[in-house]
């Protein structure tokens, strides 16, 4: 009886299934992150965050490493801080010499600043970040990188504000000579028109 039912049940046939992928990868690309080009002079772990002037309040903006990197051909220095895990930017900007970190209140591990063109998102917009830090040892040692970043920027800033100074200088000469060009070219014709006048009057009483 047992070898009657089991002639009636079909065995399992081993069956080789092979699935095609629906999702096929391509050559590996390269994503450029635009800091390639940079040196890191700080990085340290803080959290961000923007205040809200809608709302008036603070809100945060991401946890993760804030970074001051300085470009490897124009020097200049920048505020980057990326978010942990997605690394998503949330703050992106040139540490500008009009920028002034003011403690925050009721804090000694956080600071405040106002940025005018902040690029992590687009289009760039004027923002007032705060970040605060670990203890007021690591808040310490990002104002000191920061206003040193400042102080390069600054002395960078300079040599184009003498050129365009210089600029100005000689346009202004120029502008100076071609005036006193003119009037003495006026002065001239004056002067050979008098001289005529002369002649042609001598000649008068001749006749």
């Amino acid at each position: 009886m047992a070898e009657s039912a089991s002639a009636l049940v079909p065995r399992e046939e081993e069956v080789d299934v092979h699935f095609e992928p629906v999702i096929k990868l391509t050559e590996q690309v390269d994503t450029k992150t635009h800091e390639e080009d940079e040196e890191v002079l700080f990085k340290m772990r803080a959290k961000l965050f923007r205040f809200d002037g809608d709302s008036t309040e603070w809100k945060e903006r991401g946890t993760g490493d804030v970074r001051l990197l300085s470009h490897k051909e124009s020097k200049k220095v920048r505020l980057v801080m990326r978010r942990d895990k997605t690394l998503k930017v949330c703050a992106n900007h040139v540490i500008s010499g009009d920028m002034r970190l003011q403690p925050n209140v009721g804090s000694d591990r956080s600071w405040v600043w106002k940025v005018a063109a902040d690029y992590s998102e687009q289009p760039p917009t004027a923002e007032t970040l705060a970040i605060r830090f670990a203890n007021p040892e690591n808040a310490a040692l990002f104002k000191t990188a920061f206003e040193d970043g400042q102080k390069k920027n600054i002395s960078l800033s300079k040599p184009e504000q003498v050129s365009e100074e210089k600029a100005e200088e000689k346009e202004e000469a120029e502008n100076k000579e071609e005036v006193e060009n003119k009037k003495e070219e006026a002065e001239t014709k004056e002067e050979e028109k008098g001289q005529i006048d002369a002649v042609k009057e001598e000649e008068e009483k001749k006749e």
